[in-house]
């Protein structure tokens, strides 16, 4: 039985419900059992009361897009290691990509991660599968087979499928069996050998570039084929502006397409890989500021639905070498929410829309299946995240969770942090600076 948390006079935000307010949340067995305004009386004695004025209180976030590498890249991060990592970040529901080894490309490896996720994870963690065997490319995994196993979506990521006609079967299966596939855009003939975006930057550092091209052209290919099957299709870490503008002429047609894009193409540009800082070496590139702001007016839009971390670690030994062999990827989870908040800062975004973006958006592209995510109705699988959105803090990777410390944000200066973090009922994450009172 779990103890019953009451918080009190936080500032709580629920864009799924139209709610924000200063009020009070109790958490009994697990579940949201009661919301509303100013403060309410503790249920019984041994109610935990944690006080959370100046803060706010909101659904869990969920993020349609992380690695966790396990199973075969242990090394890099684990399932118990990135769902910690996650809960730092304020995430309550995580889905992983299928890019580890052997990929998830089988009821088996499905099995396997999601048994340890049960074991070994502190927050709620969805499998997606592969969309072909080996993300080869070549034929199509067993879709119907991964999706009675529960996976949410299906995924070639890091690998994008080249072959049209293959995605086109990819698309039809997915389809008559209700889940989404998310594309990885790219095409690798256009992006082969490049390390940065292609522009006047990538000239003067001598490195080869990744144009904004090489997305555009398998989006455009990709709502194409969603238009002819009339099946759902999800962008992945959303880049440039053109790829923006193609979402919206997609959805303006009425093509069943969402899309996600990362903290780290909302705040940061191609300017970070000065230096030749490996770190700030991800797929996509990260771009111009033309790009970014594309990006942030897409999202003000709705053409861009929710925010994904596209969590990438890496052991140092991938990052600590000449820029050409450094991997791709940034560790992002325990650095999104304060990264995103300077958005709201500097007035960009409203922080509901954040939240929004981050919560109800997310989890409506994953459906029902799993409980009404990003939401805190009565009632539901309390998931909840509280944070300050003013307290300052210097990022310090060796306090990392994650086994990844690959973040070009290392020694910034941040607003905003992560509290505590609630899942399933149970607090999984809290900050020192934060008290709760035990009942007796």
């Amino acid at each position: 039985m779990m103890k019953p948390l009451l918080i009190q006079g936080g500032r709580i935000i629920d864009p799924s419900r139209g709610i924000d307010e200063t009020g009070s949340l109790l958490i009994t067995e697990g579940k949201i059992s009661r919301l509303g305004r100013g403060e309410i009386a503790p249920p019984e004695p041994g109610c935990d009361t944690l006080h959370a004025p100046g803060l706010i209180v909101c659904p869990g976030f969920v993020d349609l897009h992380c690695h966790l590498r396990q199973p075969g890249f242990e090394d890099k991060e684990t399932i118990a290691t990135g769902s910690q990592s996650a809960a730092r970040g304020g995430f309550t529901t995580i889905c992983c990509m299928p890019n580890t080894s052997p990929p998830l490309d089988s009821r088996a490896t499905i099995d396997y991660v999601k048994s340890t996720a049960a074991s070994e994870g502190v927050v709620r963690i969805l499998p997606i599968g592969c969309i072909s065997k080996g993300r080869e490319g070549e034929e199509l995994a067993p879709m119907s087979e991964l999706a009675s196993a529960g996976v949410i979506a299906y995924s070639d990521d890091g690998n994008p499928v080249l072959n049209s006609n293959l995605m086109r079967q990819a698309l039809d299966c997915s389809r008559g069996l209700g889940l989404p596939i998310i594309d990885h855009s790219e095409d690798t003939i256009l992006s082969e050998g490049g390390l940065m975006n292609e522009g006047i930057i990538s000239t003067r550092l001598g490195l080869r570039g990744i144009p904004a091209a090489a997305e555009e052209i398998m989006i455009a290919r990709d709502l194409i084929l969603a238009q002819l099957t009339e099946a759902r299709l999800h962008i992945a870490h959303v880049s440039t502006e053109g790829s923006v503008d193609l979402i919206r002429r997609g959805k303006e047609k009425g093509i069943k397409v969402t899309a996600e894009v990362t903290p780290h193409h909302l705040t940061l540009t191609e300017e970070k890989v000065i230096g030749y800082n490996t770190n700030a070496k991800v797929n996509p590139p990260l771009r111009t500021k033309r790009d970014t702001q594309a990006l942030i007016q897409g999202l003000k839009e709705n053409v861009i639905d929710a925010i994904a971390t596209d969590h990438a670690p890496h052991t140092e030994a991938d990052k600590l070498v000449d820029f050409a062999l450094a991997a791709f990827g940034i560790s992002g989870f325990e650095t999104a929410l304060g990264s995103l908040l300077s958005l709201v800062h500097n007035g960009q975004l409203t922080l509901n829309t954040l939240i929004s973006k981050l919560t109800c958006a997310p989890a409506k592209i994953i459906g029902n299946k799993y409980g009404r995510l990003g939401s805190l109705e009565v009632g539901v699988s309390a998931d909840v995240t509280i944070f300050d959105p003013d307290m300052e803090w210097i990022v310090d990777t060796g306090t990392f969770a994650s086994k990844g410390k690959n973040t070009p944000l290392a020694g910034s200066r941040l607003k905003g942090r992560v509290m505590a973090t609630i899942s399933r009922g149970k607090l999984v994450y809290k900050d020192g600076c934060v008290t709760i009172k035990r009942g007796v």
